[in-house]
């Protein structure tokens, strides 16, 4: 060895042994030459090549997370692999999806707000307090837009829906070509004809649809209390407007939609998967139509709180005045 050269170690001696026995050299030989015990031969040759004691979790983490379609991130996947008997920490569900490169849809933040006149049609009642002790006792509802294109030629399609703020669900849901009374009475009446007994606070924005006068009156009929955000202050039904953005990021911009009736069906699908697959670490990683059936048949309904948000709390500081 020249000066400053280390001279090989046990695991040198083993990588290089292991490379004559390619070549065809007798093991037996090559160790009694360097005085090496055979076990000692095989330990070193072990840490030469160390088993990723991960590979079957990374299988399954690439498994989930292409089954939902890039939706869930590593704190649901770590959700999933719990209740399928792995025991393991968030932290090393993120690295391991770091390392292979696997990253969730993430929602981008938008704000979009119409300074107008404010009418007075109701009051805030709500007052962004959307948190409950049980189910059918606050209700938030809105309508959004999706678009498909036939070539050059835009086409829209209308989704209105009812949101129970105790578990998140989707209680009723309508789509229609049509963003008019019709649907917002036929979504009203689909939540009675499920839940005839509910008399929440009933929380919209300011939409004609609300402010008419019949839908008031199947609001009294039903004995429900009505809620509506202020003018240019979307946060005041920040659950429903956050739904929308759910559904958007999750399903509707990973996809193309070329006619009515697939994208239809995709809407359909993602709200069946959000009320019965889509966990909730909220909700103690549970999905919202379970914690809903639980509740129902409970008499005393287990309380949710709301975690504070310290990205929302600076949103609302800034805008949301």
């Amino acid at each position: 060895l020249s000066r400053g050269e280390r001279s090989p170690s046990a695991r040198d001696w083993a990588g290089a042994i292991r490379e004559l026995r390619q070549e065809g050299h007798d093991l037996h030989f090559m160790l009694r030459r360097i005085k090496m015990a055979r076990s000692t031969y095989y330990y070193n040759i072990a840490r030469l090549e160390p088993t990723d004691k991960y590979q079957a979790v990374r299988k399954r983490i690439s498994e989930i997370f292409a089954q939902h379609h890039k939706r869930y991130g590593y704190r649901r996947i770590c959700a999933q692999l719990r209740n399928e008997g792995y025991a393991l920490n968030h932290k090393t569900v993120q690295k391991l999806m770091q390392e292979m490169h696997l990253k969730s849809v993430v929602r981008r933040v938008k704000y979009r707000s119409y300074k107008g006149e404010v009418g007075r049609v109701a009051a805030n009642v709500l007052e962004r307090d959307f948190s409950t002790q049980a189910p059918n006792r606050k209700w938030a509802t809105d309508v959004t837009e999706f678009k498909w294109y036939d070539g050059p030629v835009c086409h829209k399609i209308y989704l209105s829906a009812i949101l129970d703020l105790y578990d998140r669900s989707v209680v009723s849901y309508v789509i229609s070509r049509r963003n008019d009374n019709k649907l917002v009475f036929q979504t009203f009446d689909k939540a009675i004809a499920s839940n005839p007994d509910a008399k929440p606070i009933f929380h919209s924005d300011r939409g004609f649809q609300y402010t008419g006068r019949v839908f008031q009156t199947k609001l009294t009929n039903q004995e429900m209390e009505q809620s509506m955000s202020r003018v240019g202050h979307c946060i005041d039904n920040w659950p429903t407007e956050g739904f929308w953005g759910i559904i958007k990021s999750e399903m509707y911009y990973l996809q193309t939609f070329k006619d009515e009736k697939s994208l239809r069906s995709a809407i359909e699908k993602y709200i069946h998967f959000y009320n019965y697959e889509r966990f909730q670490e909220r909700f103690e990683t549970r999905t919202p139509m379970e914690v809903r059936t639980e509740a129902l048949n409970s008499s005393n309904p287990v309380l949710y709180p709301i975690p504070e948000n310290k990205r929302i709390q600076k949103y609302k500081a800034k805008f949301a005045a």
